[in-house]
């Protein structure tokens, strides 16, 4: 079996070529930077208006806010922290870091909805005053922030997932802005101060799932596992019907972080004599039909898998 496999051409690691260059990638990389000094900014003033006009629907926005910043602070290390070389010890390369981050960032936001919950089950049993106009006009800037934060990033959310990402993740946020500008104008007419709560709790409720989503995402990615959406009975077919190829085994798929795939398998070819050329086509497939970049392809013989599965 191995001097099979030590036959020039039997086994060789595809590695795919690194994607071209994104010449608008410095521009991107500033849209990020601005976009995140705005909604920074503003976080800390959304937080300390929450104490000062005593409003829970302003702390819970900052708490969707939070999620925005951490949407671009992860963009922005995807694409300057990730563009750093691998090395000797980090041989992949420094992407793994985005997924860190945003694990932190859901474990974060888990425990700030909580205790907005908490709180405002307090407050329904124990309502307190609220100052509407303060949080009127905290709410009416955070709009404004999202808005120009948004006018900032839409024009490269097309070419880049990335900045899309960012994009979405300040457009939801919009929507929470609105909802405690239509709460502070409620509570300035009525006097009505369980407005306040209610407000908060639908801002809870609607971070909760996208960061629950957030939580399995990261978890999947950190544990190796076949990235959501991709299918490994899929992919061991594609791969079984490439020409040449006998079947397929000893199939991995994982991603190092978001949308990048790595692949390993082995593969029986029927034709020892043209095992490179098969190779080839399989990496072709795996990029073309999975969008998997790294792939890493063993070519076998079929006496030499037979007799793999007589040992084993």
């Amino acid at each position: 079996m191995s001097d099979e496999l030590d036959k020039p051409g039997t086994e060789k690691p595809n590695i795919a070529a690194p994607p071209a260059h994104d010449h608008g990638k410095n521009a991107n990389s500033r849209r990020l930077l601005l976009a995140l000094i705005l909604t920074g900014t503003f976080l800390v003033a959304e937080v300390v208006g929450s104490f000062v006009f005593n409003s829970l629907a302003l702390l819970s926005d900052a708490g969707h806010m939070l999620t925005d910043v951490a949407a671009l602070i992860i963009a922005l290390m995807a694409i300057r922290i990730g563009a750093r070389p691998a090395d000797d010890q980090r041989t992949f390369g420094y992407r793994r870091f985005e997924i860190l981050a945003a694990a932190f960032n859901a474990l974060m936001l888990f425990a700030v909805a909580i205790y907005v919950l908490v709180e405002a089950l307090n407050r329904f049993r124990d309502p307190e005053p609220v100052q509407s106009t303060g949080m009127l006009v905290v709410a009416v800037a955070g709009l404004a922030i999202n808005l120009i934060s948004m006018r900032l990033l839409s024009s490269g959310k097309e070419q880049s997932l990335n900045l899309k990402g960012a994009y979405l993740e300040v457009w939801a946020d919009m929507l929470g802005s609105i909802g405690v500008i239509a709460g502070a104008i409620a509570i300035r007419f009525t006097g009505a101060t369980w407005i306040d709560p209610v407000v908060a709790v639908g801002i809870g409720l609607w971070v909760l799932p996208r960061t629950w989503i957030l939580l399995r995402d990261t978890a999947n990615v950190l544990l190796e596992g076949v990235p959501r959406g991709m299918s490994l009975d899929e992919v061991r077919r594609a791969i079984s019907e490439v020409s040449g190829v006998q079947s397929a085994h000893d199939l991995h798929v994982w991603s190092i972080t978001t949308g990048n795939v790595s692949c390993s398998v082995h593969i029986v070819v029927e034709d020892i004599a043209q095992a490179e050329p098969t190779r080839t086509r399989v990496a072709q497939m795996l990029a073309q039909a999975f969008q998997i970049g790294h792939a890493t392809i063993q070519t076998e013989s079929k006496q030499c898998a037979e007799a793999r599965s007589t040992h084993s």
